[in-house]
């Protein structure tokens, strides 16, 4: 009885065999093909062919150890200069040091956050290989080899925000003095083009890459706090420059909440977004540049802080970064929020940056009072 059953599933499998058969075959064809041409030519032909082939082969694995492989990676890195035992604001002179003032945390970590991003790892988005695409079509069109260069754009989002106020407000008392010039260089530097490699077309002609810029952004911020340091440069701790370092990091988090929301409600794809990856990751980098940015802001305007009573909300503010930076998930899906097979990290990520913002906005109106 159970016989006629039995034959109908064996010829299924077997089908379904041979369909993946013909699959692999067609899949296969093209290299056995140029095998059997490659094994009949003389080694005139197949020398060039086979270096040629060596060389494509190591040029393809640097560039997937460099988009895979994420050095320095640590959303607590921070932690680690212990800007919590800093006794004095950014710029005071230091107590039973002569002439020594307290450098800037905040220019600290936009040199730090930088150097993680052109000397620690490379600079994925200026890469020939990332420029050149995935047989034409833009990296970010597709779900490989785009999270880290999504993630260092976010980065360097916010380290740009923060150039600019370095360079227009805080390196200077507003009215009285010039912009520091180390600072000014800084900030024209880190705002240079993200994806310029060694030559182009628009201009045609050599040039300069992205990370030799961003490089010499770093060498200016070090400079200046060498200087404040020595007590040669001027950092204005006052609550209205507070304000305004907070306001441009709310407004880019709000830019950034509607762009995860469209993608949200527009492409429910699960986890077949191909964009949702680079979303996702260009989020986590603006919220892991504003976590390390907001500790060394804690540290410098620390007289701020607690004469307007922001310790506790700061404390809370910092907590929901934390929480948003716990979100690492290893597939990023774009699933629709009632959806109980595929999640929507988008989403998450979404509503902390959400809460995030709400603190920030919170921490802006008592220092607008």
């Amino acid at each position: 009885m159970l016989d006629p059953i039995i034959a109908f599933f064996q010829r299924v499998f077997a089908a379904i065999g041979r369909g993946i058969g013909m699959v692999v075959a067609w899949l296969l064809w093209p290299f056995l093909a140029a095998h059997g041409w490659y094994r009949d030519r003389s080694w005139i032909i197949k020398g060039p062919i086979l270096a040629l082939l060596i060389l494509l082969v190591m040029v393809y694995g640097q560039f997937i150890y460099r988009t895979q492989v994420w050095h320095a990676f640590d959303p607590a890195f921070a932690q680690a200069y212990k800007f919590e035992e800093r006794t004095v604001p950014a710029g005071a002179p230091l107590p039973d040091q002569a002439n020594r003032c307290q450098d800037s945390a905040i220019v600290m970590m936009s040199a730090a956050l930088t150097d993680q991003n052109v000397n620690q790892n490379a600079w994925v988005s200026s890469t020939l290989l990332y420029k050149l695409g995935f047989f034409g079509v833009d990296w970010d069109n597709t779900p490989f080899m785009d999270n880290k260069a999504s993630f260092q754009r976010g980065v360097n989002q916010v380290v740009r925000r923060t150039g600019i106020q370095l360079a227009d407000n805080l390196g200077r008392v507003r009215g009285t003095s010039g912009i520091n010039n180390d600072l000014q260089d800084a900030r024209g530097n880190i705002q240079f083009d993200e994806g310029t490699w060694y030559f182009g077309t628009d201009p045609f002609g050599f040039k300069t890459p992205t990370p030799s810029y961003y490089r010499a952004a770093v060498e200016s911020w070090n400079r200046f706090n060498t200087t404040l340091a020595n007590c040669e440069a001027v950092f204005d701790i006052r609550s209205d420059n507070l304000l305004q370092l907070l306001d441009g990091m709310a407004s880019d988090l709000g830019n950034t909440s509607d762009i995860l929301r469209r993608r949200s409600e527009e492409y429910n794809a699960g986890w077949f977004d191909t964009r949702a990856d680079d979303r996702f990751w260009f989020a986590y980098g603006q919220l892991y540049a504003q976590y390390a940015i907001l500790q060394a802001t804690r540290a410098d305007f620390g007289e701020v802080i607690r004469e307007r009573n922001l310790t506790a909300i700061w404390t809370e503010l910092e907590r929901q970064l934390q929480g948003a930076l716990r979100i690492q998930p290893a597939i990023i899906s774009n699933g629709s929020e009632d959806g109980w097979i595929m999640p929507t990290h988008l989403a998450t990520m979404g509503f902390y940056i959400l809460r995030v913002r709400s603190n920030m906005v919170e921490i802006r109106a008592i220092l607008d009072r």
